[in-house]
Formats: structure tokens, C-alpha cells, sequence
């Protein structure tokens, strides 16, 4: 019987050695006369545990990491005596840092091979889709806008809308775009769901193209993706083999064809109207507007555009019902966001989870912290450390008004002490809580009681 085992070709993971493992493992189980199949799947988002290898048991998939190439022989025997190894995580579904998330558009990733259509159909995947041909073009924005979706590209603008505004349009020819030019500092949800599960992308934009009535579609890659790009381009060509991209999509009388372009290295490309004066061939400046690209986008026509976890959010919404995905979330912000934790972290990498989470949980609880500081000047280093404990001491109402002095220094030499702007912006907040609410810091009278 053969051993399953799974390593991510994610390039994230790739960037620590995965590839290696990989090898190190199929070179070793052939040493010892053992049969394992590797399956390469996209990352579960756990980049400190990269690379991470799973292996395939009755009772679920269990997982170590980080491996290196120097641990292989020993997890292999570990595997094959079913014996305790160093580097066992568990179940992997039940790490806690996966486990708390709420996997909506991330559900597949690092689970499937993401070149394999039928895994990705084993999993739930175009079911979406199918819902999608059923019901036609006004119940399928009924169904996007009453999910509450808005745009994951940052404007926040509700996907309904702008869906039914391309739909409303006249024109012969309409188009979907994707924008995948994900270039902000710290940023790559896009990337791995590119790489991890691209059938989501395609179904996504598939179903766009079905309900606004476009036949073709394209996907505005950066050029510092190329394993997105190749994971795309491999996912394009399988869709269409099973009839899920081209004419009679899934037995149906839709027509709808993607194509991949690669983006040249501009940041501002990364703007929707840039990348479509990109994608016809020019120089990529921003358009003025009006027009929207809904009215006048892509060579003039019509033209949706979407980044890349909007149109992964289309097939949860079409399978599951809007409500399902409106029950995430709260106020306008419906359904669930990636957070992509990058920077000097515990826990580095992408959380899934629905709004409402704060600002201080990620960082400290679910990102396991981080430093105040890099330690090389005092100002910041030991600055930032005494400040937060005379502010402790003023909250307990120890010598609060000779504490408030200190705490006014501390700041003051921050400000003007410290080598960077990290931490010379760093007191900026308290000084102006110190400044407009003052009486916060210090103590409510004490009022006496009547006598009964």
C-alpha cells in the first residue's frame, strides 16, 4: 500500500526548501523499498511551519514542520514504524491556528493538488457553477448582491452593483477582468490562492461572464508571480479539457474563454483603469473618470472588473446560498476576509476569518506578537518598555501626576531621540490622548455617600 504524502509547491514554501524535501522524500522512500505517492498541493497559510509535509491516515491527514532535507530519514521511519517524531504537529485540521479560522474562500488550499480538476470537483468545486446555470442571469445578482459582497481590492464597493450595472449595459461585446497584480509591501492571499486552488478563480469569473452576458475574460498577473502565472495557465487548459471553459460550458449554451497576461513590472498597474490601458497594449497610466470601466472598460466595451479574492467569494455565494456568506461578518462588511500577517511575527501568514476581528487579537493573539522594536537605538528600545509601565502605574493611581511628567518626557525623547520614524511616531498617539482627554488619566473623584 502506498504512503500519501503532501508538500506544498507554494512559493513561499518553495522560497524555504520545499522542493528539496519533496525530492529528499521520494529519494529516500526509494532507498528503503517504500512506495509513497507526493502529491503537491498549495499552502494551508502557516508559513512558519513551511515546509510543512502531511501524510494521509484513516483518521485524517497529520502534519510536520517545518522539515528540512536533513529530517526526512528519520520522519520516513518515523512514518513507517508509526513511531513519535520530533516534528509531529497533530491532526492537522486541529492546529489551533487553523482550526479558529472560518475557511471560506481558503478551504481548499493546501488540501488539493490545485493542477488537478477532479480533486478540485472532488472537493466541492463548481458546484457553484452549476447552481449558477440554473438560475440565469437576474437571480444570480440577486443572489451576489443580497450576499452583501464588496470588493476585496480595497475600494469596497458592492460586487452586486457593478455586476449589474455590465449587465444593464448595451453592447456587443462585454469582458471580465481579474485583477491580480498584487503589489502592496506584505501582500499575497492573491498568490496563494492563485497557486493553491486557481479552479476557484476561473469558476468565479466563469460565473461573472455568465451573468453580465461576457464571453471572454482575462487575468492581469505581475510579472513577479510566475509560479501563479504557470498555475493558472496549467488550470485554464485543464478547465477547458472538462468543459468547463470555451463553448457549452458544463453542457449548457454559455460560452466563456480566459486568457492570462502578464503585467510588466508597473505598480501602478495594479490601478483598475492602468491595467486596462495595459491589457490593450499601452503605456499604463490612469484613466480619467468618468467613464466607469463598467460603461466604457476594456477596448471600450463593457467590462467588469474584480481582484482576485472577489471572484474567489462568487462560488461559496452560488453553492451555499447568500445567507450562508451574509451570516459572516457584521455592519456592511459581509462574509469573511483574508488577513495576511507578514512582517517580524510569530505567526507568519494568511488567517481567514469573518469581520469583526480587532486589530489587537491578530497582531498579539493570533499572530503570537511581535517586537516593540529592532533594538538598535535606546530611545525606542528601552523608551517604549518604560513608557507602557508608567502608564500601568498611572492607571493604578500610583503618583499620577509626577508619572504623567515622565510619561510626557519619555515621549518628548522618543520623538526626537530615536534613529527612525518608527520610533519617533510611536508616542504621537499618547501624546494626543494626553493633550484632548487628560482627565482620562487621572483618577474620578471619590464622591461620598449619604448617610441612610
Amino acid at each position: 500500500m502506498s504512503m500519501r504524502l503532501f508538500v506544498s509547491r507554494d512559493a513561499g514554501a518553495l522560497a524555504v526548501g520545499a522542493d528539496e524535501v519533496a525530492l529528499a522524500l521520494e529519494q529516500a522512500a526509494a532507498k528503503r523499498g517504500v512506495a509513497v505517492e507526493i502529491i503537491r498541493t498549495g499552502s494551508r497559510g502557516m508559513y512558519w511551519l513551511e515546509p510543512l509535509v502531511e501524510v494521509a491516515t484513516p483518521q485524517g491527514r497529520i502534519a510536520f514542520g517545518p522539515v528540512t532535507e536533513t529530517d526526512v530519514p528519520s520522519l520516513l521511519d518515523a512514518l513507517a514504524s508509526n513511531t513519535p517524531h520530533l516534528l509531529r504537529l497533530g491532526a492537522t485540521d486541529e492546529i489551533p491556528w487553523l482550526k479558529r479560522q472560518t475557511r471560506l474562500t481558503f478551504a481548499r488550499c493546501g488540501v488539493i493538488d490545485p493542477r488537478s480538476l477532479e480533486d478540485y470537483r472532488a472537493h466541492g468545486g463548481y458546484k457553484g457553477l452549476e447552481r449558477a446555470l440554473s438560475l440565469g442571469s437576474e437571480a444570480i445578482l440577486t443572489e451576489v448582491t443580497a450576499s452583501g459582497l464588496r470588493g476585496r481590492g480595497g475600494a469596497g464597493f458592492p460586487t452586486g452593483i457593478k455586476w449589474k450595472t455590465v449587465a444593464q449595459a448595451k453592447a456587443d461585446r462585454k469582458f471580465i477582468v481579474c485583477n491580480a497584480d498584487e503589489g502592496d509591501s506584505g501582500t499575497f492571499a492573491d498568490r496563494m490562492i492563485m497557486e493553491g486552488d486557481p479552479f476557484l478563480v476561473i469558476e468565479g469569473m466563469t460565473t461573472a461572464g455568465i451573468t453580465v452576458g461576457a464571453t471572454k475574460g482575462y487575468i492581469y498577473i505581475r510579472s513577479e508571480y510566475p509560479h501563479a502565472v504557470e498555475a493558472m495557465k496549467a488550470a485554464i487548459q485543464a478547465a477547458k479539457r472538462g468543459g468547463y471553459l470555451g463553448d457549452k460550458i458544463g453542457g449548457s449554451t454559455y460560452s466563456f474563454d480566459l486568457e492570462v497576461r502578464v503585467g510588466a513590472g508597473a505598480y501602478v498597474c495594479g490601478e483598475e483603469t492602468s491595467l486596462l490601458e495595459s491589457l490593450e497594449g499601452r503605456r499604463g497610466i490612469v484613466r480619467a473618470k468618468p467613464p466607469l470601466p463598467a460603461h466604457h472598460g476594456l477596448f471600450g466595451k463593457p467590462t467588469v472588473i474584480n481582484n482576485v479574492l472577489s471572484f474567489a467569494a462568487i462560488p461559496f455565494i452560488l453553492a451555499e446560498g447568500a445567507k450562508a456568506y451574509a451570516d459572516f461578518g457584521m455592519g456592511r462588511s459581509r462574509g469573511t476576509m483574508p488577513i495576511q500577517l507578514a512582517g517580524n511575527i510569530r505567526h507568519g501568514g494568511l488567517y481567514e476569518t469573518a469581520f469583526g476581528v480587532t486589530l489587537g487579537e491578530l497582531v498579539d493573539d493570533i499572530g503570537g506578537g511581535t517586537f516593540e522594536s529592532c533594538g538598535k537605538c535606546t530611545p525606542c528600545r528601552i523608551g517604549s518598555t518604560r513608557g507602557v509601565e508608567t502608564i500601568e502605574k498611572i492607571i493604578n493611581g500610583e503618583r499620577v501626576s509626577e508619572n504623567l511628567a515622565l510619561v510626557e518626557d519619555l515621549c518628548n525623547t522618543m520623538k526626537f531621540g530615536s534613529l527612525c520614524a518608527l520610533g519617533g511616531f510611536t508616542p504621537y498617539p499618547v501624546l494626543s490622548a494626553l493633550k484632548h482627554f487628560r482627565e482620562d488619566f487621572v483618577p474620578a473623584p471619590t464622591t461620598l455617600q449619604a448617610a441612610e
